[in-house]
């Protein structure tokens, strides 16, 4: 996996803690701001911090922001700011567009101009986000000590229709299934809606599905050899 570029627009509290979280992980991190004391702060953490208006497509194209691989909008009092800055990443066709959200109104607005993936900082960790964006595969984790960690990961396709058996999980990579998440459709209103819901015990002959995600408990550095070698 080569070097994720990435841009943080927006490093107040929140932002700059994803901003350095990321950079930590080996991401080429892009700091973008309106204030130059925020963009001072995190200047020696990352790749680059720029002060500059994020609303404005000429400028945010003149730092080549249509060439990242994700950009995530965490500007956190000025929701217009979040609103046009989104509507230009998705514009540019950034293929990852991550926007922050303060409560559920702002939610529905981003979800509505088509943001793909938004943060209520409430529920999301910056840790678990920065985790997310470094490594798609992985949906949801919570760090442990030691290195330890319990992640979600999409079934990879390499392992998908195989039985738990045939993955060889403890085997080839040392790790521990502790459940699967699997997605159904269920009726609600007159409407077919997705539903995750876990499988209790598990079989060695249970059969693992490409919409299934793996709930699996691990050294870190045996999670990412499980997701490169299977991806």
């Amino acid at each position: 996996m080569g070097v994720i570029k990435i841009a943080v627009i927006g490093v107040g509290r929140y932002g700059s803690t994803i901003a350095r979280k990321l950079a930590e992980k080996g991401a080429e991190v892009y700091a973008f701001d309106t204030d130059s004391e925020k963009i001072e702060n995190i200047k020696d953490d990352v790749a680059l911090a720029v002060e500059i208006d994020a609303t404005d497509k000429k400028v945010m194209l003149s730092q080549e922001i249509d060439k990242m691989d994700a950009a995530i909008v965490a500007i956190g009092e000025n929701f217009e700011a979040t609103v046009l800055t989104s509507l230009n990443l998705l514009d540019f066709r950034v293929p990852r567009v991550i926007a922050r959200a303060s409560g559920d109104n702002q939610y529905r607005i981003l979800e509505k101009i088509g943001v793909p993936e938004i943060l209520l900082p409430e529920r999301e960790v910056a840790s678990n986000m920065s985790e997310r964006l470094i490594n798609p595969n992985i949906t949801g984790f919570l760090q442990l000590p030691d290195d330890y960690e319990i992640a979600e990961i999409k079934t990879p396709k390499n392992v998908a229709e195989r039985t738990i058996e045939e993955m060889g999980l403890a085997k080839k990579y040392s790790l521990t299934l502790i459940t699967l998440k699997r997605a159904y459709e269920v009726e609600q209103n007159g409407k077919m809606v997705k539903e995750e819901h876990i499988i209790g015990v598990l079989q060695p002959d249970q059969v693992v599905y490409e919409t299934d995600t793996l709930v699996v408990f691990g050294m870190r550095r045996d999670i990412q050899k499980f997701i490169d070698i299977n991806t």
